[in-house]
């Protein structure tokens, strides 16, 4: 591979990726902390609220993973890696405020699923804005 191939990569996207890999593989672990402290072995997946709200908040996350990953990738592709990254850092900041805030109460859940759809509603709009640039241009 060339040099200014490399260095046209989405290297910052790419870390990106991974974080969110990271912050579902800690949903997971969250989930088998949970399953010990409340006694819900699998495969239940019902049986104490405490239990349920960080189970969903597993379940949520996987849900929106495949949204979320495709749009930050055409969003790399049609627009750019540096853009990519902050609104996926952004998602990320989201799921966090989500996860804390579902794992307190249901209804503290909101904040967080609202940053996120933000992210993911730019990505989209990002997107899609640099697909008709493109198709316009010529490129």
């Amino acid at each position: 591979m060339t040099d200014e191939r490399l260095l046209n990569m989405p290297h910052y996207t790419a870390l990106v990726t991974l974080l969110a890999v990271v912050l579902y593989f800690y949903t997971g672990l969250l989930v088998a902390k949970a399953r010990q402290k409340f006694g819900v072995f699998a495969p239940a997946t019902t049986g104490n609220p405490d239990f349920e709200r960080v189970f969903r908040v597993q379940m949520n996350t996987l849900e929106w993973m495949p949204i979320f990953l495709p749009l930050l990738w055409f969003f790399v592709l049609y627009v750019n890696d540096w853009g990519a990254a902050l609104l996926g850092l952004v998602w990320i900041v989201g799921r966090i405020i989500y996860i804390r805030g579902y794992a307190a109460a249901a209804d503290k859940r909101h904040r967080g699923f609202a940053v996120q759809a933000f992210a993911c509603g730019a990505l989209f709009i990002g997107t899609l804005a640099g697909i008709f640039w493109r198709l316009a241009h010529g490129g």
